[in-house]
């Protein structure tokens, strides 16, 4: 049980600030500003599935097409946890940057909208995302006789991006509820909260990655 909990907080933790659907919701609110609220509705929904699909095969995929091209495993922990840490130094550090920062998605694309593009990517997962996912996706077990270990991170790790799933669903639902209730100021104090805890995490991975390294040339 400790491992589902570890894993699902991992996860949630790490791409949380990072997806931030707080801060891309009022985008969303633009865009679709001229659709009928059903089908801003059904739009969440959609881009909320979406996002779990690319962030999951990210995850699953990302480490072994890695390794596929001969890059060790504990390496891409150190990769991935110097882009992590990156990532969590920005947000809390500069005045607005995010993982959908410079899409020019100020106004209506040609063509209306669509629930991949833009709304999924880069609206809502972009390279920052998918590059924790592939980091987080890499903290696989040790040694032959973990199964167990593995089924039960792996449990906890779909049950974060269930959850990530589900606060794009409700921050793209419920978009003008929820600017109007935090307001600027409280949308930025939840960021810079979620950006201290990614640098954490993200420090965390490479030591893992370090020490996994180093046990490997031992």
């Amino acid at each position: 049980m400790n491992g589902i909990v570890a894993a699902f907080a991992l996860t949630f933790a790490g791409l949380f600030p990072i997806v931030n659907p707080l801060e891309s919701a009022p985008f969303f609110l633009a865009l679709t500003k001229s659709l009928p609220s059903a089908k801003r509705s059904a739009l969440a929904r959609s881009v909320a599935i979406n996002g779990f699909v690319l962030l999951f095969g990210s995850m699953a995929l990302g480490p072994w097409l890695l390794e596929f091209f001969g890059i060790q495993l504990p390496v891409v922990r150190i990769a991935g946890g110097l882009v992590v840490t990156a990532l969590g130094w920005k947000l809390l550090t500069q005045d607005q940057w995010s993982d959908h920062a410079g899409t020019g998605l100020g106004e209506d694309p040609p063509g209306g909208v669509g629930a991949f593009y833009p709304l999924t990517m880069p609206l809502t997962v972009g390279p920052g995302s998918m590059s924790v996912a592939i980091t987080i996706g890499s903290r696989k077990p040790d040694g032959p006789f973990k199964l167990a270990d593995f089924a039960l991170r792996a449990a906890g790790a779909l049950a974060g991006l269930v959850a990530i799933a589900l606060s794009i669903y409700i921050a793209y639902r419920f978009a003008a509820n929820i600017a109007r209730i935090l307001g600027a100021s409280g949308v930025d104090v939840l960021v810079r909260l979620s950006a201290f805890i990614l640098m954490c995490i993200g420090i965390e991975i490479i030591w893992q990655g370090y020490s996994a390294l180093t046990a490997l040339h031992r």
